[in-house]
């Protein structure tokens, strides 16, 4: 069975920074495209950053092209997500998903919330 499990949340003041990760397991990782995607309360998923399983290619949403960062280390079967200058409009559950785009297998999220 596919495990994806995210850890790197909490609370930050705006402008503040976090790293998200991802730690795969049950497949063959660096084969595969890897993405971010947040939901905020009431409000459906939002792809927020994809990589592809090279490494290279990155997709960024607009919303946060500039401040944040997609990265991969193929050997840790990991995924990251750099978020700095973060928003209050960040605020929401961030998923790990297997794939390139918001759907896949996603692992339980794990929460940012941004407030000062």
């Amino acid at each position: 069975e596919v495990q994806l499990v995210e850890s790197g949340g909490g609370l930050v003041q705006p402008g503040g920074s976090l790293r998200l990760s991802c730690v795969a397991s049950e497949f063959n990782f660096g084969m595969y495209d890897m993405s971010w995607v947040r939901q905020a309360p009431g409000k459906g998923p939002e792809w927020v950053s994809g990589i592809k399983w090279s490494g290279g290619s990155p997709y960024y949403a607009d919303a946060v092209k500039g401040r944040f960062t997609i990265s991969r280390d193929n050997a840790k079967n990991t995924v990251y997500l750099q978020m700095n200058n973060l928003k209050p409009e960040d605020t929401a559950v961030y998923y790990c998903v297997r794939g390139w785009g918001p759907r896949g297998v996603r692992g339980q999220g794990t929460q940012v919330t941004v407030s000062s």
